[in-house]
């Protein structure tokens, strides 16, 4: 019988409370290596417009005119004739304009699955900027991997925010700047910490704004509120 007993005799209270403190260092250690994830896909994200803009800057610098605005003969002069830069083509307002001090076109343009391949400046902005060794990728403008993505893997992009008339008409309404980065398909979770990273923590307010991916052009921004955490948003910031 006292065999018996002791057959059956389960964990003790030390043992059980040794099992729960090693389950407790587990799961803190996975929430806080999750929480190392995000804060390094945020950076990622921040840096991403920050060196967008400072593409515009020092291309800007050394050839006195946007990526993507020039003419044929400005970009031969450049780059030289072998480089084959590519000119927007044909001139359609609010879409390309050479020499106007803009980068016109749809931030979203370009690449194989994009649209305006060589008719928007926006879209040749990679390819000029490649070009002049100011940023990394390829330079030929149907490559698969030619438009630039977030750590999430949705698209980034820039333009100058004007539309068929030439009027101001950023993607998100009523934002300011002489030119816009945009990147899509980021999480609100961390569309409220880019926000509060770069700007005023208010994703409808200030130079840094956000809309669902699925809304149309000139939309209006999305408060900090309203952000869900599981949604996808399109987050655009003024330069």
């Amino acid at each position: 019988m006292n065999q018996l007993r002791k057959q059956q005799s389960g964990f003790t209270l030390v043992e059980i409370a040794i099992v729960l403190v090693i389950i407790g260092l587990l799961l803190g250690g996975v929430l806080k290596g999750q929480e190392l994830i995000n804060s390094a896909k945020v950076k990622n994200m921040v840096n991403d417009f920050r060196t967008v803009s400072s593409l515009v800057y020092a291309y800007q610098d050394r050839f006195k005119a946007f990526p993507g605005d020039q003419t044929a003969a400005q970009l031969t002069d450049a780059f030289g004739a072998a480089a084959a830069a590519t000119p927007c083509a044909p001139a359609a307002a609010g879409l390309c304009a050479q020499n106007n001090g803009r980068i016109d076109g749809n931030w979203n343009a370009g690449g194989a699955t994009g649209t305006g391949v060589a008719t928007e400046e926006s879209s040749l902005f990679w390819q000029h900027v490649r070009l002049a060794n100011l940023a990394s990728g390829p330079t030929v403008l149907t490559d698969v991997g030619y438009r630039m993505r977030n750590a999430d893997g949705g698209f980034v992009g820039i333009e100058s925010g004007v539309n068929a008339a030439g009027a101001a008409a950023p993607w998100i309404q009523a934002m300011r700047g002489s030119f816009f980065v945009c990147s899509r398909g980021i999480l609100g979770r961390y569309v409220k910490q880019i926000d509060s990273t770069m700007d005023d923590g208010n994703t409808a307010t200030g130079s840094v704004r956000a809309v669902l991916d699925t809304a149309a052009r000139g939309t209006a921004a999305v408060a900090t509120a309203a952000i869900v955490d599981g949604s996808s948003y399109t987050v655009c910031a003024g330069f």
